[in-house]
């Protein structure tokens, strides 16, 4: 608890969450964006939340995709750009020692979040890109086994989908579909900024009330349906590989469980701490069955996935699960 740093905590007028940690010893800043925009908000195009932040990086106001680029690495800022299940993310790392360097990040990245151009050039480039991705996957025994987990586990959940999309419904996309879908979720109510850096508390006020100054408030993403704890299910996917890959779970905690800490404590000794976790030691010293094996929580907003996971060889498969 001592090693805990000191988390200031505000909420905008906008409805903006932020955190914010004082760290003067190095002179920068992190700044990451959160927004609820993740691929459970995909609705019925699956891949859209992804393929909405990626275009984030491809142009922003009068900037196009060199020339964002150029802005950020110019006064040595890096920006980059992320979406999962639960969150779509926008983070910003840049010096505070030279004020003509901060400004010019913060100024970009508020083009970034706030007037993306979303070509039509840079949508056709960035939709190949996920349908060779796509293809790609299909070699990868733990991604197909992965995509089968999840399908399984979670059925009519939103979190059931890769967040990659499908082919059919990548392709379906437009560019209206990612104007709305950004309009609609990449909004002040609908996002928690962290601050971390050798910035005092009045100046990352400050910094907030720049980014979300031409934000819309918006709406808060309504809360994600409860997870269906269904029967169990035992799959089998025939792939030409000499390893098998072993995916076991079932719906774990969400990130308000009361029992976080202890499930994540109690899973760090069963096979979260590497080659000390009891699961290596029965799986892997004592059997020999499998190189890797390993076991975590996922938490999310709804209940994310407990999962076990081993790769072995095909003829001792059936002994290793």
């Amino acid at each position: 608890a001592q090693a805990t740093p000191e988390i200031q905590s505000w909420t905008t007028a906008k409805g903006t969450k932020v955190m914010y940690v004082h760290v003067p010893d190095l002179p920068m800043v992190d700044v990451r964006m959160v927004f609820d925009a993740g691929s459970a908000r995909d609705d019925t195009k699956p891949g859209l939340a992804s393929l909405t932040n990626t275009l984030l990086n491809d142009g922003a106001g009068e900037w196009d995709a060199n020339q964002l680029a150029e802005r950020f690495e110019n006064i040595g800022a890096r920006f980059t750009t992320s979406s999962l299940r639960d969150m779509a993310i926008v983070s910003l790392r840049t010096l505070t020692d030279d004020e003509e360097v901060l400004n010019q990040s913060l100024d970009t990245i508020t083009a970034v979040v706030t007037s993306p151009r979303f070509d039509e050039k840079e949508i056709e480039r960035r939709r190949q890109q996920v349908l060779v991705s796509l293809e790609q996957q299909k070699q990868d025994a733990a991604t197909v086994a992965s995509k089968a987990f999840f399908k399984s586990l979670y059925g009519d959940h939103p979190y059931a989908h890769n967040p990659s999309g499908n082919p059919n419904s990548v392709a379906a996309i437009t560019s209206e579909d990612i104007r709305n879908y950004f309009e609609q979720y990449y909004v002040a109510s609908n996002l928690v900024v962290a601050i971390v850096g050798a910035v005092e508390r009045a100046q990352a006020e400050k910094l907030v009330e720049q980014i979300t100054a031409e934000m819309p408030a918006g709406t808060k993403a309504a809360p994600l349906p409860k997870v269906t704890f269904s029967k169990g299910e035992n799959l089998s996917i025939d792939f030409p590989s000499t390893q098998t890959h072993i995916y076991v779970g079932q719906p774990g905690m969400s990130r308000s469980d009361p029992d976080y800490l202890p499930l994540y404590v109690g899973n760090h000794l069963f096979g979260g701490s590497g080659l000390v976790s009891m699961l290596s030691e029965e799986v892997r010293e004592k059997r020999g069955l499998s190189y890797s094996v390993y076991s975590y929580f996922s938490p999310m907003r709804a209940e994310g996935p407990f999962m076990m996971v081993a790769q072995t060889r095909n003829e001792r498969a059936e002994e290793a699960l």
